[in-house]
């Protein structure tokens, strides 16, 4: 209600404070305006794959929309046809065998299921270990339920793999400190932002770390398939199921990121707490939607293979613009982005992006949103045409820094 001009004191959630608007959305606002201003923005940013689910996928989509009884609420679960087609995708890709009754919980999207996964195991206050560099979204889901960020560095030394001594140091010392327990943990390979991909041995380390401080392993996984030749899950590692749980989507691997179908597998006790906070939230997944995900998981190697040849040809191009711009960067990475690190002279990873932004038209993200060991790194996206990134290259030749740096020339 509003008198004579004012509003009454009507403050927010307390938590609202401990986050801010995600950086894409505040920069694509950005872009949108410059591109009204006629400034034909090229973004490589974001990772949202440009190409369609196979035509297999769309054909069962159209077929299953046009009957009349898909279009009511669905299980919270969700189908059994597709909770079925995840565990089937498991063991053939990961030699995993998931049971689909209890094992496998279908999600509306992998971001959503971390929020999920913090509100089922996190109480205020209890300690959650963050990956920094790291995806944002495992640092503001903890802070939205009150949880104490205890963050650990990834270093381009140690190929982006945890540091086991830091973390049994940083157990110690909140110990010490009389502080509530770590709870949890976030990982994610192969890994965003870096491109660095697991091994056997990081996973079973990880399952070992966790089990012997009754800390839960969440792993992160929607990238295994993509410019890699052999997919992995934390989940192959003997025992993990006990005390890990792996989050899995569409979006990358079948170029499904706007039908937000995604998937998380751990023990049946542990699905069944998530489940508890999930079936309060939202009301299940549109039935087609999931039919076509059935379809989609039948693909073979073929479809695969397909889409690694177009993703290579584009890799060779980001890596053409990481050289212009003087960036170095690890052949071996996986993933649909280019991770690199920019020359020593230059000012941060932020200021070079700004300077390409505005001066070149081309944007590219700055590795500090994925935390402070990211600041003096770029990342390119992989999701865009040939013919756009060739023409990206030519914007950035033909932009030069200021006087006082050096110039970037082909």
């Amino acid at each position: 209600m509003q008198k004579d001009g004012k509003v009454y004191n009507i403050c927010p959630a307390g938590r609202t404070g401990s986050v801010g608007e995600y950086y894409f959305s505040k920069k694509l606002k950005e872009i949108a305006e410059m591109n009204v201003a006629g400034k034909d923005i090229i973004n490589l940013g974001i990772g949202s794959p440009d190409m369609p689910p196979s035509e297999q996928v769309i054909a069962t989509f159209r077929t299953e929309i046009q009957k009349e009884d898909v279009h009511g609420y669905q299980p919270y679960t969700g189908i059994p046809a597709l909770r079925e087609g995840f565990a089937s995708w498991y063991h053939k890709w990961y030699g995993v065998t998931l049971d689909p009754k209890t094992e496998i919980q279908p999600l509306i999207g992998s971001k959503e299921g971390i929020l999920h996964i913090s509100m089922a195991f996190l109480n205020p206050g209890d300690g959650v270990l963050v990956p920094n560099p790291g995806y944002p979204t495992y640092t503001s889901v903890s802070r939205l339920v009150d949880a104490d960020i205890v963050a650990y560095h990834l270093d381009e030394k140690n190929g982006w793999y945890p540091d086991f001594g830091e973390l049994e140091h940083l157990l110690t010392e909140r110990r010490r400190s009389g502080k509530p327990a770590v709870k949890l943990m976030w990982v994610n390979y192969p890994n965003m932002p870096t491109g660095a991909d697991a091994n056997a041995g990081l996973y079973e380390n990880l399952v070992d770390f966790g089990m012997n401080h009754g800390i839960v392993i969440c792993n992160d996984n929607p990238y295994s398939f993509i410019l890699n030749e052999n997919p992995q899950s934390i989940l192959s590692v003997p025992g993990a199921k006990e005390i890990c749980i792996e989050l899995n989507s569409m979006s990358k691997s079948h170029n499904m990121p706007g039908w937000r179908m995604a998937m998380l597998a751990s023990n049946a006790q542990f699905v069944q707490w998530i489940l508890r906070v999930k079936s309060n939230i939202d009301s299940g997944q549109f039935r087609p939607m999931q039919s076509a995900v059935v379809e989609a998981l039948k693909a073979g190697k073929d479809w695969y293979d397909g889409m690694n040849g177009i993703y290579r040809k584009r890799r060779e191009l980001a890596g053409q613009i990481m050289e212009t711009l003087g960036c170095v960067y690890e052949e071996r990475q996986v993933g649909m982005f280019l991770w690199g690190r920019i020359p020593d002279h230059l000012e941060s990873g932020e200021a070079l992006a700004d300077k390409i932004l505005y001066e070149a038209r081309v944007f590219i993200t700055p590795g500090f949103i994925f935390g402070s060991a990211g600041d003096r790194y770029i990342r390119i996206s992989l999701c865009c045409k040939e013919h756009v990134l060739e023409k990206a290259i030519e914007r950035i030749k033909q932009c030069t820094l200021s006087e006082s740096e050096e110039t970037f020339a082909l």
